[in-house]
């Protein structure tokens, strides 16, 4: 089931579609970053994770949210705040709040399912038509509550994720100019090469990016965005003189891996260049941040993209202040208590 259903996510983010998708990504953060820059502030991780909801929504399930009368993005949000919180199903509480944002998203997303499988598209134009072709194939093993199951949890990663990392990444460029400065380099000498200066980004661009991946890298490193990886033993095995007995689970720890002096030096240290002459195309037992083992997060490259692209568009056209906030705290996870606050501004052709 597993390989079946990443198959079917790759249909949508492996990385055919994902060059097709490049210009709507820089599209959709130019303009994200244009609206911010007219504001005297904006809150850095709830604007991020707007702008990744909608793109990613409108990819999955064409969901616009200015056309529609219900918010999907507050249900998620409200399934996020509760999703780590003590399980007393009482109105008024995090739980209970964490379940309703659940079952109204699910909801949601069956509405939207019916509806079109009642006013089907003549072209696959999302993930929803591909989901329909499966279910209507003979003897598929994709049933509606797996599909959706399987749209809540997509929509549900990429946004909180991947906001979360570049909320990150900003505040880290913000303490180190030196790497911004570099970061910076590269890609205004991507813009220089460029025949046509107007011109999007290209494929060839986007993997040029060489100290952009280990600056992503090194932000998600220290992130740990998810401080646990779950699996289950298949037979019994020995590990530092303990027995775990076949069919129990293991939680992985990837904090433990990331921040240890044996495997990094001085592994509290934001140094992107690290990474330099390291190709990292999956896990490692060294590397666990979008997960490991044969069940490495699928949506790993589409999460790079929109890291790298939104990372592209905002050193080379502004410039920004930190104004509050930026304090992180981990109750397990990555959180910005008191948001990140920044004002940005667009570059003059000076600079």
């Amino acid at each position: 089931m597993y390989k079946y259903l990443k198959n079917m996510v790759l249909n949508l983010f492996g990385p055919e579609s994902l060059k097709k998708m490049l210009p709507e990504v820089e599209n959709t953060a130019c303009r994200r970053l244009q609206s911010w820059s007219s504001q005297e502030t904006i809150e850095l991780k709830e604007a991020t994770a707007s702008m990744i909801f909608d793109l990613t929504a409108k990819k999955l399930i064409s969901y616009d949210q200015d056309n529609s009368p219900e918010n999907l993005r507050e249900n998620f949000v409200a399934f996020i705040q509760g999703l780590i919180s003590f399980p007393l199903n009482i109105p008024g509480t995090a739980y209970h709040k964490c379940l309703q944002g659940r079952k109204n998203a699910m909801k949601m997303l069956k509405d939207l399912l019916n509806e079109r499988r009642s006013m089907p598209r003549k072209h696959q134009s999302d993930f929803f038509n591909f989901v329909l072709e499966e279910l209507q194939k003979e003897g598929t093993i994709l049933t509606e509550a797996i599909a959706l199951d399987l749209m809540f949890v997509l929509l549900f990663a990429s946004f909180e994720t991947t906001s979360l990392a570049l909320t990150l990444a900003v505040k880290f460029l913000s303490d180190n100019p030196s790497v911004l400065n570099t970061l910076t380099d590269e890609h205004e000498a991507i813009l220089r090469n460029r025949e046509n200066t107007d011109s999007g980004l290209t494929w060839k661009e986007y993997k040029s990016m060489r100290y952009t991946f280990q600056f992503i890298n090194e932000t998600v490193r220290l992130a740990n965005i998810v401080p646990g990886i779950f699996r289950k033993t298949l037979r019994e095995i020995q590990f530092k003189g303990y027995t775990i007995p076949a069919g129990w689970a293991v939680m992985v720890c990837p904090p433990a891996v990331h921040l240890n002096p044996a495997k990094y030096q001085n592994p509290l240290t934001f140094n992107p260049s690290r990474w330099e002459g390291t190709e990292i195309n999956g896990a490692s037992k060294n590397f666990m941040a979008f997960g490991g083992g044969m069940r490495f997060c699928v949506g790993t490259d589409f999460t790079k993209v929109q890291m790298a692209v939104f990372l592209h568009c905002l050193v080379t056209k502004y410039r920004w202040e930190p104004i509050k906030g930026g304090n992180v705290l981990r109750t397990p996870g990555l959180q910005f208590p008191d948001g990140f606050h920044i004002q940005l501004l667009e570059k003059t052709r000076m600079e």
